[in-house]
């Protein structure tokens, strides 16, 4: 039997991340993120995008996902930076100190959604905003995490990139613990080449990049 969705959600999620000692840390972190969000009456896949533009908003905070009403200021949270395009905070449920999420200010709920402009914007601030991070934190690593769409474990649906800070031991996960297989050069791996060479020629007409945004005090 299929299991409800927040908990094949949350199993999917799960799914990607060793030992099961960081995978019941990730567990509890998210459950207690998507609980939050129904304890408060928000939802967690629909959001203001649902009957409008997406990109546009409704004027009450009943009808927007957890972000849009932190965008609003209808919900509290740790800003750490701020612009027009763009905001970071602290996660409400970290993974490690400094655990930090970047997010657009209009509502997207998928990276395809997103309008390229807006990921360049974001994008563009992973250094800075990881490189103060990392000397908060006094970590010199860290992971950056975007879960787009269901099977990859999205509860939160409104685009967002995690900065996680890591450590020797933090008991999160690492790359020794997937299972990967040497890619093999048949023709198989060539025609998923030519596929998706061919998607790309002919969808590049549709990316631009975005002009530098304005930092706002907070």
């Amino acid at each position: 039997m299929t299991p409800p969705a927040p908990e094949r959600r949350l199993a999917v999620l799960l799914s990607h991340f060793h030992p099961p000692a960081s995978a019941e840390r990730l567990g509890t972190a998210v459950a207690a993120e998507a609980e939050a969000e129904a304890g408060a009456g928000l939802s967690a896949s629909p959001c203001a995008a649902g009957d409008s533009e997406e990109g546009e908003g409704k004027p009450s905070g009943a009808g927007r996902c957890v972000f849009c009403n932190i965008v609003a200021g209808d919900l509290p949270a740790f800003k750490l930076y701020e612009d027009d395009v763009c905001l970071c905070i602290l996660d409400a449920k970290p993974l490690t100190a400094g655990h930090s999420l970047i997010i657009p200010k209009s509502h997207y709920p998928s990276m395809q959604t997103t309008p390229p402009t807006v990921l360049a914007a974001i994008c563009s601030k992973l250094p800075f905003l990881s490189t103060a991070i990392m000397k908060a934190t006094q970590c010199d690593a860290f992971n950056v995490l975007i879960n787009n769409g269901e099977k990859a474990g999205q509860v939160i649906f409104h685009t967002h990139i995690h900065i996680i800070p890591r450590s020797k031991d933090d008991n999160l996960w690492s790359s020794e613990t997937y299972s990967r297989k040497p890619l093999t050069h048949d023709q198989e791996t060539k025609n998923l080449v030519d596929s998706i060479k061919e998607i790309l020629s002919s969808s590049a007409k549709d990316y631009s990049t975005v002009t530098p945004s304005t930092p706002k005090e907070l």
